[in-house]
């Protein structure tokens, strides 16, 4: 089980880690508000990611 949540908690980073590697494209075409909102939405799933990542390895 353990096992599992590390996988969830790796994919969430993951997820979070494109979204804010991609979010440069965004602001390069002008679309600032889209771009802030996922650089919002990337710092959300990296701290989701990170809190789970904690939790799957104290058990």
């Amino acid at each position: 089980m353990a096992g599992r949540e590390r996988l969830v908690a790796l994919l969430v980073l993951g997820i979070g880690a494109v979204l804010l590697l991609t979010s440069v494209t965004w602001f390069g075409s002008g679309r600032s508000g889209v771009g802030a909102g996922q650089l919002v939405l990337a710092a959300g799933l990296l701290v989701a990611g990170a809190v789970l990542l904690r939790r799957s390895r104290a058990r």
